[in-house]
């Protein structure tokens, strides 16, 4: 998975539109579909004001953008051993509830 099919799949959980989350972040929706689509890379300033509008923290975010093939070989297994645990353990987390406060 990259960043942007992250954001998208975040977004689309947490229920929004495109346009609703561009506006929480303060862009457009223009720019927000290239991120998803990949045709551009945020910052990781823009990366972290997105994830505080969906209410998950960029270290989330850039954990379930990991692409297995980035991982050193020696690493893979033990990745491949946690990594169902810790995507359970971010969904029943993030997604119990469906409000957050962002300020």
């Amino acid at each position: 998975m990259n960043l942007g099919k992250t954001v998208r799949m975040l977004r689309r959980k947490k229920g929004l539109s495109q346009q609703e989350l561009a506006d929480k972040a303060s862009i457009s929706r223009t720019y927000l579909s290239q991120i998803e689509s990949g045709a551009c890379n945020p910052t990781i300033d823009l990366l972290e004001n997105i994830g505080k509008e969906l209410c998950i923290p960029f270290p989330i975010i850039s954990f379930l953008s990991l692409d297995i093939k980035t991982i050193p070989e020696s690493r893979r297994e033990d990745f491949l051993t946690i990594e169902p645990t810790i995507m359970k353990m971010i969904d029943d987390f993030l997604f119990i509830e469906s409000e957050c406060q962002s300020k």
